[in-house]
Parts: C-alpha cells; sequence; structure tokens
C-alpha cells in the first residue's frame, strides 16, 4: 500500500523550538534550513521557513526560534499556545538541562494546555564525553513514560550535520500522522477507536458482505485510498504476510477483519503511520478519529427554538433493520452486548453516558426490546441531533445524511392550526422534592416501586413509546426538573420553547407540597407569558393511595378554574393506578392551543391588548367615516356649483 500526500486542509505546520539557554536551538534551526553549520548565531532568530518540498508531504514549515530568558516568559507561552508541535532541546554535554525537560519544561507544557505533539531533541551530541555513553532509551524511558505526550526522540549535531533533517521532519509528521490517537506504545495495540473506525471502513470495503475482502475489493480499496492499483502478485504479497503471522487473517474469500487490522498494526510498528491515516482521512475521519465536521450537514436541522428534529420514516426503518440484524436470536430483546456491537463502528457507544444511559425501559433480560431502541435514538436526535446523525453514519445509514432527519413545524403555528404534527412530545417534570416525580418516571419506565426516598440531585430524562387508540404510537420523553433546578432553567428566555408539555407533580397528601407545587406553575405559566413560549400543563396529584389533606379538593379546583387548566390528575404508583396519564399527556400536546394556563398579570395584559386593539379598531373606523364623509361634501359641492 502506498504511502499518503499531503493531508487534505493542512497548509502549514508551524513548530515552535524551545529549551533551556545555550542547547543549542538557533543552531539546530539555521543547519536545518541552511543546510550548513552557522559561524555567528544571533541570540533569537525570526521565523524560519522551510519550503513545501523539502519533505514527501509537501506541506511547509515555520520554525520559531525561541528565548528562554525571563523577561520573555509571556511572549514564550504565547508561542507555545500557536504551535502545531514543540521541539525541546537538551544539550548532550550537560546533563542538567536533560533534567530540566521533567522538572520545568514538560509541566510548563501541560501548565499552559499546550496538547501538541512533544519531540524531544538531544543537541551537541558531538560534545558528549565518550566516557558518559548511554542509549537514548535508557534515559529518555521514564521520561516518556511520565509524559505521554512526547511523540519521540532523537540526538543530533549540527556542528557535524547529524540527524537535521530528521529533527524537523519527525516533527511534521507528528502533527500530519501523529501516533497518539491510533496507537497504544505501552501495550503495543491499536487504539480501541482506530479499531472501530477501521472496522466500518473495512465493513463499507466489503460490499459482498461475506465478511472478508477479496482480490477485486482489497483492488477497488487501494484505488479509492491512493489512486494506484495493486498488482495480482502484490495482493498475493499482502495476503501471504498476514498469513505468515495470522492465520485467521485469511481465508477462502479474501482479507478478513482481523487480518485488515493486523495489517495497520504493522504499518504502524514499522513507523509508516501516514498509511493508516491516509485511509482514514479518506473516509472522513479527522485527527481524533471522529468524522469531519463537513460530513454532517448541520443545515439540515436548523431551526427555531421553538421546533424540534426528529427522525424520518426513512431513518426509523433503517433502525428496524439494524435492530433485526443485531438481534441475532430474534427474542425482541437487544442484550447489552449487542447493543455494544451495533456501535461497534462508531468511535465509542453514545449511550453509555447521560443522559441516555438508563433513560429506556429495559427487558426482563436486561436488554431493549425494539421500542426501546427506537426511543433512545429519538431522544438522541431530539437533545443532539448532530451526534444523532453522526452515529446513523456510523452504523451505515445508506442514504443522504439529511434525509435522515426533519425539523418540525414551529409550535406557536401548531397552537395556531390547533394540532401538533409531531410525533416525539417532550415534557418537562415539575414538583417540589419528595412529590412523586422520580415514581412517575420509574414507572414510565416499567421499574418496580420503592418506598425508599433518594432526592433528584440533577435532571434525569425518561423516553418510551406511548401507544394511543387506533394503535398510533408516539415517542414521550419526560425531563424531571429538580426543584432546586427551576431558578436556573427559568433564568433563559428561551427554556420553555423546547417544552411540549409541562406536568406539575404534587404529593396529594401534604398541603405544603400543594402550596410549593402552585408556585412552581404560576413561575413556569409566567414565564411562558412573558417569552411568548406558553405551553399547555397539567396537574398531577400523586400517592393518591394516602388521605389528602384538608381542603385539597376546593382548593386544587378554584387553582385550575382560575388558571383556566384541567383539574388534578390523581393517580397512585404505589398501586399502579396511573388514570391513562401517559396518555394524558400525549393527547394535551398534540393540541397545544388548550391547556395553557393563565395568570392574573398575563389576563390583566390580555385585556389591556384587547382594549387598545378595540379602540385603534374604533379610531380606524372613525377616520374611514370622516374621510367618506368629506368625499361625500366634495361632490355635494361640486354639484351645487355646477347647477348655478
Amino acid at each position: 500500500m502506498a504511502k499518503s500526500s499531503n493531508p487534505e486542509g493542512k497548509t502549514g505546520v508551524r513548530i515552535v523550538v524551545a529549551g533551556d539557554r545555550g542547547t543549542g536551538k538557533s543552531s539546530l534551526i539555521v543547519t536545518a534550513a541552511a543546510e550548513t553549520f552557522p559561524t555567528n548565531v544571533p541570540r533569537l532568530l525570526p521565523p524560519t521557513r522551510l519550503p513545501e518540498d523539502f519533505y514527501p508531504d509537501r506541506v511547509p514549515i515555520t520554525i520559531i526560534d525561541t528565548s528562554s530568558n525571563p523577561e520573555d516568559r509571556g511572549k514564550l507561552a504565547e508561542e507555545l499556545k500557536r504551535a502545531d508541535a514543540v521541539v525541546l532541546t537538551y544539550a548532550c554535554d550537560q546533563p542538567e538541562t536533560l533534567n530540566r525537560l521533567s522538572t520545568f519544561w514538560l509541566p510548563e507544557l501541560r501548565q499552559l494546555e499546550v496538547k501538541v505533539p512533544v519531540i524531544v531533541v538531544g543537541c551537541k551530541l558531538d560534545l558528549r564525553d565518550d566516557q558518559q555513553q548511554v542509549s537514548l532509551e535508557q534515559v529518555m524511558s521514564p521520561i516518556m513514560q511520565q509524559f505521554r505526550e512526547i511523540e519521540t526522540c532523537i540526538e543530533c549535531s549540527a556542528y557535524k550535520h547529524i540527524q537535521i533533517p530528521e529533527v524537523f521532519y519527525y516533527a511534521q509528521k507528528a502533527v500530519l500522522h501523529p501516533t497518539g490517537p491510533l496507537f497504544d506504545q505501552e501495550t503495543q495495540t491499536l487504539k480501541p477507536r482506530c479499531v472501530r473506525a477501521l472496522k466500518r471502513i473495512f465493513i463499507l470495503c466489503d460490499h459482498d458482505r461475506d465478511g472478508a475482502l477479496s482480490d477485486a475489493e482489497l483492488n477497488n480499496f487501494q484505488v479509492k485510498c491512493f489512486n494506484a492499483p495493486l498488482q495480482p502478485s502484490e495482493i498475493v504479497g499482502v495476503k501471504r504476510v498476514v498469513q505468515d503471522k495470522l492465520i485467521e487473517g485469511v481465508n477462502e474469500r479474501g482479507l478478513t477483519l482481523t487480518g485488515f487490522l493486523f495489517l495497520h498494526a504493522l504499518f504502524i510498528e514499522k513507523g509508516r503511520l501516514e498509511t493508516t491515516w491516509t485511509v482514514l482521512r479518506k473516509f472522513g475521519y479527522n485527527n481524533d478519529i471522529k468524522l469531519s465536521d463537513d460530513l454532517i450537514p448541520y443545515s439540515s436541522f436548523k431551526r427555531a427554538p421553538d421546533q424540534s428534529v426528529e427522525l424520518t420514516n426513512e431513518a426509523i426503518e433503517f433502525l428496524k433493520g439494524v435492530y433485526e440484524l443485531f438481534d441475532s436470536d430474534l427474542d425482541n430483546n437487544l442484550r447489552p452486548i449487542e447493543v455494544e456491537d451495533v456501535f461497534s463502528t462508531a468511535p465509542e457507544n453514545p449511550w453509555n453516558d447521560a443522559p441516555y444511559k438508563d433513560a429506556a425501559e429495559k427487558t426482563a433480560l436486561g436488554g431493549l426490546s425494539v421500542d426501546a431502541f427506537r426511543s433512545e435514538w429519538a431522544l438522541m436526535t431530539l437533545l443532539d441531533p448532530a451526534r444523532s446523525l453522526e452515529n446513523l453514519i456510523y452504523i451505515g445509514y445508506p442514504g443522504d445524511p439529511s434525509s435522515a432527519i426533519r425539523v418540525t413545524r414551529r409550535r406557536r403555528l401548531d397552537r395556531k392550526k390547533q394540532q401538533s404534527e409531531r410525533t416525539v412530545f417532550q415534557c418537562f417534570v415539575f414538583g417540589p422534592a419528595n412529590a412523586g416525580k422520580s415514581a412517575l418516571i420509574n414507572s414510565f419506565l416499567g421499574r418496580p416501586y420503592s418506598d425508599s426516598y433518594s432526592p433528584t440531585a440533577d435532571e434525569q430524562y425518561a423516553v418510551n413509546v406511548v401507544e394511543l387508540p387506533g394503535g398510533i404510537k408516539k415517542t414521550l420523553v419526560l425531563r424531571e426538573i429538580p426543584e432546586d433546578g427551576v431558578v436556573k432553567l427559568l433564568s433563559s428566555k428561551e427554556s420553555l420553547a423546547a417544552c411540549d408539555i409541562a406536568i406539575f407533580v404534587y404529593d396529594s397528601s401534604d398541603e405544603s407540597s400543594w402550596k410549593r407545587t402552585t408556585e412552581l406553575l404560576m413561575d413556569v405559566a409566567g414565564h411562558g407569558e412573558d417569552t411568548g413560549y406558553e405551553v399547555p400543563c397539567l396537574i398531577v396529584a400523586a400517592k393518591d393511595d394516602l388521605d389528602s389533606f384538608p381542603m385539597a379538593i376546593q382548593n386544587s379546583t378554584r387553582v385550575s378554574q382560575d388558571m383556566g387548566i384541567e383539574a388534578p390528575i390523581p393517580i397512585s404508583s404505589k398501586l399502579s393506578d396511573f388514570n391513562n396519564i401517559y396518555r394524558r399527556i400525549v393527547n394535551a400536546s398534540e393540541h397545544p392551543h388548550l391547556s395553557i394556563p393563565e395568570t392574573e398579570s398575563g389576563r390583566s395584559r390580555k385585556q389591556y391588548h384587547r382594549l387598545i386593539n378595540r379602540s385603534l379598531m374604533f379610531v380606524s373606523v372613525g377616520a374611514a367615516v370622516a374621510i367618506v364623509g368629506f368625499a361625500a361634501y366634495r361632490v355635494y359641492a361640486a354639484r351645487k356649483n355646477a347647477s348655478s
């Protein structure tokens, strides 16, 4: 397999040379650029440019010399932060400058948060005392163990022209073809994210899906990545190299995934990182081994704050196929190991962390049903459309990425139409501590009721499919807002824009819980009126298995009537009596013009606007009458003059 050319988009590499005074920084730079040792070297060199044809990758290099004087520390820090790579120098004849790498220079880079490859260079090799000869590996191994950012180490002599071009070649190579993202030096294995990317590439190239790259598929891969075909003898040679070391790397159909991965590990071990990087970049990967941003059609989900993003039917059908493919025993239970396998061609499983972890209902065997699988995708698409689309591409979505998602109609327009066309609804769950919010959410996910109480510290999500009469399925997302998180949430003008409906849960046996809930309802309703993002609201009277507090019915009736919303819906999580609450939430979401609470100030504001509009209408009518009257008078006057 051939070597790479200039990686796309890289127009130059900026290398900053730093180190103690007198370690040979400036002599190193001049000798590299002029190919001759300088007799007189200025204290600080201006930026030095190596032309693009200096090295095979044909990317120009700019080398920045730095001063180690204390008064120049600010300028040094500025240059280090702008570097693509850092060359740290020590003098081979001054052991204390080597010690300073680990006691000052490398910690300094970390403190400045300079996260670029570091090349450690021992200068003045010709001046080292012959009696102090030790191997570079022996000297540098402890330092490299401590500071993983060191890409490579090299010793050189500007005076004797020993390994000078190699210094900046390795620095450039560390930028264009870094080892870190691909290979674990300690275990001598490919890193997991690299394996996942190469597995995806292998599957994309295995057109007949037989688990091996045939000679023709291998040749197509070579042409795509390196613009040159492989000769039949070369294909035989490649497979022989693999088979000699790894018998399962080749079978009767061709090169297996194991063999494909082995080949890339071999390239990297032999220092040919450019080969693997060329393959990755041809398939759209960046230096983090994630798909480049230009492959994600971000314009497809530009939206107003009160619009949401959903999967299209095309994407949902694709995901059903994926589920069936990985649910190998066809038991409608995608086990955790099978879910991991679904995302084995993505950088990582996106559902391993919040808010997706434990957000969907689990089967009795701890897996995901097809509805739960679809629900997780719906949640990810709602909260992070870019990530959802990115993962669809990783797992093999075959169509145009923009065909996988759609932006819904604005909720403001839904209210005018008196009907929502959405299939995924987000419900904010408010309520005081110990009101029963978490019990409601746990029940939504099929979890058993528990009497033990643990307060919710952070927001949590739950998502599930709700079946309506007629077999229609909608996806409902419950977002629990902790009581102490409400003020922060409402500090943003657009905080309710993403909310299709809000429910307010209170402990029906506790009057203080009811009072706090009405305060939260007033706060949310007022915020909606002030910002224009009014949302339907329902009140949920939890713990209906306990005795209600005195005056509960009268108080709740008064509040619901005053605010123009439905009376509280009684439920009991303990008795599993939910009064069709989830269907009722979806029904209210589908009719966004109803169940919108009205505060006293909101009602006064509306009356004021009606009065103003009526006044303007009277003024308009009066003006029109006056104009018509004036016109009639002019006609009358003209006729009178004519008759005279």
